[in-house]
């Protein structure tokens, strides 16, 4: 009889099956839901209502259908920051994203002269873009920077003065900055990685060169589209180091969207069609985020260690 008890007082307490199933209630995100629709969703909806008024910002806002769209659309301007973007989302994505692999596969050893590399590769994540533009654009100065400095002709060139050269500086600076933070996503990733598999592949005899790319870049698949979701969707948000940098010069040779967005709507007192902008920006945004989440396939939630 009072095991029978027993039995009864436990099914209470332990929650059935299809509890376990359903998992948490849904009321649990109720609060990040409500904060997100604070101030994203309905400052979204604002910024869309804003592009089909005409505002310069502080008097009154009217109502003007497509004419804000029909203007940013046929600006050739918007053209050339659509570009600029894509040339410098290109060009920081190739040479960041090897480099952030092959130091995080580097720093996730256990040697301690590893661990005191690391910390001097993660000093950028310090500084702030603006700091970080301040700095290089001092160091770059053809008259008083690091070149003249040094005596060095090749460096006392005007680096962010020359249309064919800025760009590429721009992307340079970008790495240097950013390259630390995806180095530190893909150390995470690579500790994760069992020992076994490696222990496994150096009794068949396998190299380095060949555990690396039988083992340790396909167990690291997610983190690749995690790092390069980042790295390319972040590449919509270099507004203030260029901004301090080069401030979109020489002429429109760095003047990418964001920063596009920001002169059209404060400089030129244009919020319509800054607002016009940033619907496109965010449309970019989410295209590209929900194009390199889907290359992970439909279980790309699932452990990346099954069968392992």
């Amino acid at each position: 009889m009072s095991s029978t008890t027993a039995h009864r007082r436990t099914a209470r307490v332990q929650p059935s099956r299809r509890t376990l199933e359903k998992g948490p209630s849904g009321w649990l995100a109720a609060p990040a839901l409500a904060f997100f629709m604070l101030f994203a969703i309905l400052p979204l909806l604002g910024v869309l209502f804003l592009s089909f008024t005409r505002w310069d910002g502080l008097g009154e806002i009217k109502l003007d259908g497509l004419s804000s769209w029909n203007t940013v659309l046929a600006d050739p301007v918007t053209g050339n920051a659509l570009l600029v973007t894509a040339k410098i989302m290109f060009f920081s994505f190739i040479v960041q994203a090897p480099i952030s692999l092959l130091l995080g596969v580097f720093t996730a050893a256990n040697q301690k002269y590893r661990a005191a590399l690391a910390v001097l590769y993660f000093v950028p994540l310090l500084l702030s873009s603006a700091a970080v533009a301040i700095a290089f654009k001092a160091l770059l100065d053809p008259n008083f920077g690091l070149g003249p400095g040094l005596g060095l002709p090749f460096l006392a060139q005007d680096w962010l003065g020359n249309s064919d050269l800025v760009l590429f500086v721009v992307v340079f600076v970008i790495a240097w900055q950013f390259v630390p933070f995806h180095t530190l996503i893909y150390q995470g990733g690579v500790r994760q990685i069992p020992a076994s598999l490696y222990e496994a592949a150096q009794i068949d005899g396998a190299g380095r060169m060949q555990q690396f790319f039988n083992i340790t870049l396909p167990q690291l698949k997610y983190t690749v589209i995690t790092s390069s979701t980042l790295m390319v969707v972040g590449s919509l948000a270099y507004f203030d180091l260029v901004f301090v940098l080069t401030a979109g010069g020489p002429g429109y040779s760095t003047r990418l969207l964001p920063l596009h967005m920001y002169l059209t709507g404060f400089k030129a007192n244009d919020m319509g069609a800054a607002s016009a902008l940033g619907v496109i920006l965010v449309v970019i945004g989410l295209a590209l985020a929900l194009f390199l989440q889907r290359l992970g396939g439909k279980n790309r939630n699932a452990s990346q260690l099954e069968g392992a």
